[in-house]
């Protein structure tokens, strides 16, 4: 019997590669519109006893760049990657980086505390540490008549 290779992700990658496609031709027929480059950069999360652990991959952003706020209890990580045109008088040039705005959101847990978030841009990453509060039972005891 000859082992099958599945691809989960090919059907994926063949839905992106027609959007993309789409896309270039809508640019190419219409060229007066300008195209927003938007980009989802990637996240890790982990949590301990003490805090709720954020990792933004945000290479090539300057911390200037990046908001961070709490709404209704959501936290948004938002900003903008800035890419700066350069040309060649030969041949041609490629670039294979993302460039554009960001938005990234996520709902709090209950026992995050969003008024003592931090964050800190390091090395092309964001780190941000939600702490923890201590929820309290709050248990009443109802009389039954």
């Amino acid at each position: 019997m000859i082992p099958v290779v599945i691809d989960p992700f090919k059907e994926l990658r063949d839905i992106e590669r027609k959007i993309s496609s789409m896309l270039e031709f809508e640019n190419k027929m219409a060229p007066s519109t300008q195209v927003e480059n938007i980009w989802m950069p990637a996240v890790n999360e982990k949590e301990d006893e003490k805090a709720y652990y954020v990792e933004v991959d945000l290479p090539g952003v300057k911390k200037e760049d990046i908001n961070l706020e709490v709404k209704d209890n959501v936290l948004t990580i938002s900003g903008e990657r800035k890419f700066k045109k350069e040309e060649e008088d030969k041949g041609y040039k490629r670039v294979e980086s993302f460039f554009g705005k960001f938005e990234r959101s996520f709902t709090l847990p209950a026992d995050a505390d969003a008024e003592k978030i931090e964050a800190k841009a390091e090395d092309g990453v964001l780190h941000i540490t939600i702490p923890k509060v201590e929820q309290k039972e709050n248990i009443k005891k109802i009389e039954v008549k």
